[in-house]
C-alpha cells in the first residue's frame, strides 16, 4: 500500500501527477487548499494482490535422475525440494476494511471512544477496502509529523509531567545532534530533582557534551544565547509539571517567553489515553510546537499515543521505543500509527 501527497496549481494538474506517479488505480483521499491558491492532493494505492505460486515440476521418475544415487547430498537435497513442494502455501491477502472490527481495535487500544468514533468515520469515506489504508488515510488528515532538524535547531526545552521521560530525551535529542556534527550544550533546570542534575551530567559526559545548571529564567535565556553564539545546540532539561494545572502552567511563562528556544512536550505512551490527550492539548496552549512520545516499548495497547498524536497544532516529532540514548528517535507516519492500532503485534494473544 502506498500513500503520497502532491503539491499542484490546480485540481487538474495535481491529478495528472498523481496519474503519471502511480497509476490509474491510484485513489485520491484528501484535497486541500493551499496558502499560495494551489492545491494538496494525498492520493494512496492498493498494492496488488500476490501473483500465485507456478505449480510444480512434474518429479522426475528414478529412472531419469541426473544424478548419482550413491550421492548423499544429491539424494537429501532431492528430498528436500520435494518436501517443499508438498507443504501447503498460504498467501495472505488484504486485510478488508470493516467497521466492527476497528472500533474493536480502537477499544482494545483504550482510544477515546469519541475520537475513535471520528477515525472510522473518516476511514469510511475514503472508500479504500484495505482497512490499515483506510485508517492512514484518516490519520494523515488529522495528524502532523516534523522530525527535529538537528543541523538547523537552537535551542529545545523539554516539558512534560513527571516521569515522562524528559532527561533520557534531552540526552537522545543531544547524541543524534552530536552525529549531526553539532556541539551540544546539556542545560539543567530542573536542580531540585533528586538526581537530576547527576544523571544530566552522566549522559554530557558520555555525549562529550557541556552542562550548564540555570535556576532562573534569567540564567537560562543567557545560557541560551551564549549557546546560540557558539553554535551549540540548547538542550533544556525542565522539572516535571501537569501542564493542565493552573498554578504551574503560570510559573512555566518566563520559560516560554525566552527566544529563540522551541518548546517541545514529552508525554509516556504509558499514560491514561484521555490523559495524554488533555496533556497535549494543554502543552500546545503552552507554546508546545513539537511533541515527544516515549515508552512505546512498554505498552500493547496505542491509545494513548494515538491520542496525543492527533493533537491539533502540535506536530509529533519523534516516539520512543527505548530508554537507552543509543535507542533511536523514531518518525511516527499516519501508516505506521495506522499499523500500531488495528494489525496485531506477532506474537500477541
Amino acid at each position: 500500500m502506498q500513500l503520497r501527497t502532491f503539491l499542484a496549481k490546480d485540481m487538474r494538474e495535481a491529478l495528472t501527477e498523481v496519474r503519471n506517479a502511480m497509476g490509474p488505480e491510484a485513489v485520491i483521499v484528501a484535497t486541500q487548499p493551499t496558502k499560495g491558491g494551489g492545491v494538496m492532493v494525498r492520493a494512496a494505492l492498493e498494492e496488488p494482490d500476490p501473483e500465485p505460486l507456478p505449480p510444480p515440476e512434474p518429479e522426475r521418475s528414478s529412472t531419469s535422475q541426473d544424478y548419482d544415487p550413491d550421492d548423499i547430498d544429491a539424494l537429501f537435497q532431492q528430498s528436500m525440494i520435494r518436501r517443499l513442494r508438498e507443504k501447503k502455501t498460504t498467501l495472505q491477502g488484504k486485510r478488508k476494511f470493516d467497521r466492527t472490527e476497528m472500533l474493536a481495535a480502537f477499544a482494545k487500544s483504550r482510544l477515546p471512544e469519541a475520537l475513535g468514533h471520528s477515525l472510522a468515520e473518516a476511514a469510511a469515506k475514503t472508500g479504500l477496502n484495505d482497512m490499515t489504508l483506510a485508517l492512514a488515510a484518516a490519520i494523515d488528515a488529522r495528524m502532523t509529523s516534523a522530525p527535529v532538524d538537528f543541523v538547523n535547531a537552537k535551542a529545545m526545552l523539554l516539558v512534560g509531567p513527571n516521569g515522562a521521560g524528559k532527561t533520557a530525551i534531552a540526552a537522545k535529542i543531544g547524541a543524534h545532534a552530536r552525529l549531526a556534527g553539532r556541539p551540544v550544550r546539556l542545560v539543567a533546570h530542573d536542580v531540585t530533582g533528586a538526581g537530576a542534575v547527576a544523571r544530566l551530567k552522566d549522559f554530557a559526559d558520555h555525549l562529550d557534551a557541556q552542562i550548564v545548571t540555570a535556576e532562573s529564567a534569567l540564567a537560562l535565556a543567557g545560557v541560551v544565547n551564549q549557546a546560540v553564539r557558539d553554535g551549540a545546540l540548547a538542550v533544556i532539561d525542565t522539572a516535571g509539571f501537569d501542564p493542565r494545572q493552573p498554578k504551574a502552567a503560570a510559573a512555566f511563562g518566563a520559560l516560554a517567553q525566552i527566544e529563540p528556544v522551541e518548546i517541545i512536550g514529552v508525554i509516556s505512551a504509558l499514560t491514561d489515553s484521555e490523559e495524554a490527550s488533555e496533556m497535549a492539548e494543554a502543552l500546545a496552549k503552552l507554546g508546545a510546537t513539537r511533541l515527544v512520545i516515549t515508552a512505546a516499548d512498554m505498552t500493547r495497547r496505542m491509545g494513548a499515543l494515538a491520542a496525543a498524536a492527533m493533537t491539533p497544532d502540535l506536530a509529533v516529532g519523534f516516539v520512543t521505543r527505548s530508554p537507552f540514548v543509543a535507542g533511536e528517535l523514531e518518525t511516527l507516519t499516519p501508516l505506521a500509527l495506522a499499523r500500531l492500532l488495528v494489525e496485531p503485534a506477532e506474537g500477541a494473544q
